[in-house]
């Protein structure tokens, strides 16, 4: 009857699928407990066969036990959230921007920010280098991240005080073409921008990667300042409470905040240069 309340039935499944899913985790913590206590008797080599251990764990078992589960688990459609190349959800979509490739990438240059080198071994090794020698790395690539079933069509950032553990970024996605956001409005670019705060591991793989600030919306708040202060054409619309849910972490680990509004970008108006136009 409506307005009834109404008991919570028992469930046995429930109930099971909980206890493995706490008993897995303290195994978990009770294996590497003993590994790093008994690694240690075996002297230098015992760290060594420890490192391997995490090295094979971080970049092996645990991106393949999150890829299957989350293939199962996580719905492949379109909710506000990027995703990493495990298949956990990463870094929120927050920017949306109007206008062709050519006014974005001149409204970027012009603003100050700095277009990331690819994913290549020389690039990995030299941001490796770099973070360890607190080296400047003014065009440090950023790790993939997909939209679309694919990774993002370019990134830019921002290195702050010669530090590349800390930066702003943003990477962008062309969309579809005749896609549509969710309410209806048509954009041509979305985009997520986040801060690097440090250098840690991440709490689900336990990979080595940058760790974000939580406030998101005031790195948001900021690509669309330095965009709007380096060019007056360019004119911003915001769709408020555009989304407000699945934002608790990203696929590190690192907590995320947002009040869910998403800023359209018009940069149809900004004038390009030949060297604006990136060749596919």
């Amino acid at each position: 009857m409506a307005g009834r309340s109404r008991s919570r039935r028992f469930s046995l499944n429930a109930v099971l699928d909980q206890f493995f899913f706490v008993y897995a985790g303290l195994a978990a913590i009770w294996l590497a407990y003993l590994l790093a206590s008994e690694t240690f008797a075996f002297g230098w080599w015992g760290i060594l066969v420890f490192v391997a251990f995490w090295a094979l764990l971080a970049y092996l078992v645990l991106p393949r036990v999150h890829r299957v589960l989350t293939t199962i688990y996580v719905p492949d459609y379109f909710m506000g959230r990027t995703r990493t190349s495990d298949g956990l959800f990463g870094d929120p979509v927050n920017l949306a921007v109007v206008g062709g490739e050519a006014q974005l990438l001149a409204a970027m240059d012009a603003a100050g920010w700095t277009r990331a080198d690819d994913v290549t071994l020389a690039s990995s090794r030299r941001i490796i280098t770099s973070t360890l020698t607190r080296r400047s790395y003014d065009e440090a690539p950023v790790s993939p991240l997909f939209l679309f079933g694919r990774k993002q069509d370019f990134a830019f950032q921002q290195e702050v005080a010669g530090n590349p553990a800390k930066r702003h970024h943003v990477r962008f996605w062309r969309c579809p073409d005749d896609w549509l956001l969710p309410g209806g409005a048509r954009v041509d670019w979305l985009a997520a921008g986040t801060f690097d705060r440090a250098v840690g591991l991440s709490l689900f793989t336990l990979q080595v990667t940058h760790k974000i600030d939580a406030d998101t919306d005031v790195e948001r708040d900021h690509i669309v300042r330095t965009l709007r202060d380096s060019d007056a054409a360019i004119e911003v619309d915001v769709l408020k409470d555009f989304s407000t849910g699945y934002h608790s972490r990203n696929g590190g680990g690192d907590t995320i905040r947002t009040d869910g509004d998403l800023p359209v970008i018009d940069v149809r108006a900004v004038a390009t240069t030949a060297g604006s136009v990136v060749a596919p």
